[in-house]
């Protein structure tokens, strides 16, 4: 089932089931799947400078990995807002620290991200490289038709799944289907639900897509 994990404040693993962008994971803990978005941040968009490189950092930071998720809230998207961490790294800080992120914070911990953010301009990481990196939202505005179309929530096209876990999806790409007579599996059909945003495939709005296929799939023989 695709659900966003919760509402209010809690602690749980989940295992990284793909890598969206450099700052949204898909997830999976226990039976529940869900997009989780990490909070305080906000990543160069795919098709952006940077974007891939951003991408590619969340990819070698935790990509197939089990990680500790403290969630904050969810977001008009469904997208559960996270605190996310390995082995005592905060994810979340890391990326603002490789400079692959922006500080996005309004809360108490804005000055520890906003620290982080002066630091990698100092250096001239990752994105601050550029003479005047540009915000995903600015560079949304500017390119309305790609931020629709490459990566943006509720889009309906995205990168394959990067993660170990590849080979049970297989190589799904958002965009190769948009209809439940197309799906052959429910992991396949939860894929197109959750991360393309092909709400079409759960006409009763219950977290579970396609339920001749999947409601059939999980009765026992």
């Amino acid at each position: 089932m695709c659900v966003a994990l919760t509402a209010h404040a809690e602690h749980f693993e989940a295992k990284v089931i793909a890598v969206m962008d450099g700052d949204t994971v898909f997830v999976q803990s226990g039976p529940f799947k869900a997009k989780l978005r990490l909070a305080n941040i906000d990543a160069p968009e795919k098709e952006q400078p940077y974007g891939k490189q951003s991408s590619e950092s969340l990819q070698a930071l935790i990509g197939g990995k089990v990680i500790q998720v403290e969630s904050q809230a969810v977001d008009q998207f469904g997208r559960t807002i996270a605190l996310v961490s390995v082995g005592g790294l905060s994810i979340n800080e890391e990326q603002v620290k490789r400079g692959m992120a922006w500080s996005y914070s309004r809360s108490r911990a804005a000055k520890t991200y906003n620290s982080l953010q002066r630091e990698a301009q100092v250096a001239r990481r990752g994105l601050w490289q550029q003479a005047n990196p540009q915000l995903p939202s600015q560079w949304r505005k500017a390119h309305p038709f790609e931020a629709k179309n490459n990566g943006h929530p509720n889009t309906q096209k995205s990168a394959p799944i990067q993660t170990e876990d590849a080979s049970k999806f297989g190589a799904l790409v958002c965009g190769k289907k948009y209809y439940c007579k197309q799906m052959v599996t429910c992991d396949e059909a939860h894929f197109y639900l959750t991360v393309c945003g092909l709400k079409r495939l759960d006409t009763n709005h219950d977290g579970v897509p396609c339920e001749q296929l999947c409601i059939k799939t999980s009765v026992p023989k």
